[in-house]
């Protein structure tokens, strides 16, 4: 079965430490299984660009490669646009 190759993406741009990102990881934990969660460190050289973009705002997620949320998780939001990536598998 290739379900599992098409679990929408939910890329975590983040740093270490970062409190606001263990707390938003934590409230997607029960969503866990139906998405590839995917973290982009933006203190390493090769993230510059997005370090640069999002310093001032991480945790920020992207969902496929779209912006979806910045700061806290808005899981209303979250879960309407993961159940439209859904529905479109």
């Amino acid at each position: 079965c290739s379900a599992s190759t098409n679990k929408p993406v939910l890329t975590l741009f983040t740093k270490k430490p970062c409190p606001l990102c263990d707390e938003a990881k934590e409230v997607l934990e029960p969503y866990k299984r139906r998405f590839i969660l995917q973290e982009v460190d933006i203190t390493l050289p090769e993230n510059s660009a997005w370090y640069g973009k999002y310093k001032y705002d991480i945790p920020v997620f992207h969902l496929n490669g779209k912006f979806l949320m910045k700061h806290r998780v808005d899981i209303q939001k979250f879960e309407d646009q993961l159940g439209k990536l859904e529905l479109q598998n």
